[in-house]
């Protein structure tokens, strides 16, 4: 029996495949190692897998792949397994990075590069098993270039400097209530400031015919594969398979993009819980 888990710093996707091949799903919050103990990560998961369902799993031995944000060093890895341990101490535990699950469920058991385009961004060179080279991933204050942080950032400058489109600026005004003061405070007095600079992108999104917002997007996307994808010795023969909202929803943009740049793009997908399921059915 497996139970797979793909976190981002908002939610985690569960999914558990019982012996009889039925899946079933729940979801938790996001726990990032980065901000979450262990004590508080397996308080969540107790909380919102159901009884039965945790029973079932306790009770047997099943492997877990637990694929999350954050999960980049071994004292972060050692957080989600003993929270992990806790609650079903009889599963064989891999934790992973979530870089390894946006290539395993675009690129296979095949060679390309991976990328993740959501809230913040990334890429790695995937050789078929495992993730060899990192570009990216350095967050929202120093890159995450192309990412929803990046692109609410980007739009937040322009907003405060008063550099958009007199419509434009009327209707996101308008539409958030912002003043300078509330992006200030919430960029740097609030928690999670990267959410809320994200959470512009689906405002972009909506005026995506405004040619400021198309053009804001491209810039974006430029400046990832540029500064990222490009940096790999053979980006051209490899394909790039890419997850994440930002990517998917966008992903006209990425394709003009990535043809200027030579990009061959495989599987664009919003998130890749149920590619990582058909993946590991397949290699089990």
């Amino acid at each position: 029996m497996l139970l797979i888990a793909d976190s981002g710093s908002t939610k985690t996707s569960w999914r558990f495949i019982d012996e009889d091949k039925r899946i079933h799903s729940f979801h938790s919050l996001g726990f990032n190692p980065f901000f979450w103990t262990s004590a508080e990560i397996s308080k969540e998961i107790t909380i919102k897998c159901s009884k039965k369902l945790k029973e079932q799993i306790a009770d047997s031995s099943t492997q877990i792949y637990f694929y999350g944000a954050g999960c980049s060093s071994k004292h972060r890895i050692k957080i989600v397994r003993n929270a992990l341990k806790k609650v079903f101490p009889k599963s064989k535990i891999e934790v992973e990075h979530d870089l390894l699950a946006s290539a395993r469920a675009t690129c296979g058991s095949k060679k390309g590069i991976a990328a993740i385009l959501g809230t913040g961004s990334n890429s790695a060179y995937y050789d078929g098993e495992k993730t060899i080279r990192q570009r990216g991933g350095w967050g929202y204050i120093i890159s995450d270039e192309g990412s929803g942080a990046h692109i609410g950032k980007k739009l937040m400058q322009d907003f405060i400097n008063e550099n958009l489109p007199a419509e434009l600026y009327e209707k996101l005004y308008k539409k958030h209530t912002l003043t300078r003061e509330k992006v200030v405070q919430s960029v740097y007095n609030k928690p999670y400031p990267s959410r809320f600079l994200a959470s512009f992108a689906k405002f972009v999104h909506e005026n995506i015919k405004e040619p400021y917002c198309s053009s804001l997007v491209k810039k974006c996307f430029s400046e990832f594969i540029v500064n990222h994808i490009c940096r790999y010795d053979d980006y051209k023969e490899l394909p790039m398979g890419c997850v994440g909202s930002v990517g998917f929803y966008f992903q006209d943009i990425l394709r003009e993009v990535a043809n200027e740049n030579n990009v061959l793009l495989g599987k664009i997908i919003e998130s890749p819980i149920e590619e990582l399921v058909k993946y590991h059915l397949k290699v089990k």
